[in-house]
């Protein structure tokens, strides 16, 4: 299992009354599948360029295309660029997986929302995997669920996350998330405003 999957159950299992957005999923699965690129020693950051190493074999099939989408020449990518361009659509191509793979299901009580859709994870090894790192308060994984907007309560004691390249990944999730918050506010006043234009007398 990698990070993206453990935050893809993490965000099924957030509560009903506040689920995640999509898009911001999307941007965050795109920077957890960064984070164990470099764990993997796919890639190295220079700063915030992405530097693509020797393409591991991987046995993840979601991840081994995230190795083979890195920009393999210079100039090499941006981790704010990489994360919209790999990020688009990616929740729901996680969401198809799981579905392929027999970890998701239609959820019989409705219990969970998730794209429109009402979908349940199964008891899986995954999903016990993805519980203990949650419940272990696991400091990556804590981040990027925080950029998603699914918080848990103060923990002083749990250290950040290891390593600048780490950082520097995270870093750029929250930023993406708030950039395209501020793109979905900016949408909603024009709409709002062109409305009252259909309304004045």
């Amino acid at each position: 299992m990698t990070t993206a999957q453990d935050l893809f159950i993490v965000a099924l299992e957030a509560s009903p009354e506040r689920p995640v957005g999509q898009g911001d999923l999307s941007l965050a699965l795109a920077g957890a599948e960064l984070i164990d690129l470099v764990a993997q020693e796919a890639v190295t950051l220079d700063d915030d360029l992405i530097l693509p190493g020797p393409q591991p074999g991987l046995d993840d099939r979601l991840l081994a295309a995230a190795a083979s989408a890195l920009l393999r020449q210079e100039p090499y990518e941006r981790v704010d660029d990489w994360l919209w361009r790999r990020g688009r659509d990616l929740s729901a191509a996680y969401q198809g997986a799981f579905e392929e793979d027999g970890l998701l299901s239609p959820a019989r009580r409705g219990r969970l929302s998730f794209g429109g859709g009402q979908l349940e994870l199964v008891a899986s090894p995954a999903r016990q995997r993805a519980r203990g790192r949650w419940e272990e308060d696991e400091p990556v994984l804590r981040a990027l669920a925080a950029a998603v907007g699914i918080r848990r309560g103060p923990s002083e004691d749990t250290p950040g996350p290891d390593g600048e390249a780490v950082t520097t990944v995270l870093a750029a999730v929250s930023d993406a998330v708030m950039e395209l918050e501020a793109v979905r506010q900016r949408r909603s006043i024009e709409n709002a405003a062109f409305a009252n234009i259909w309304r004045a007398p």
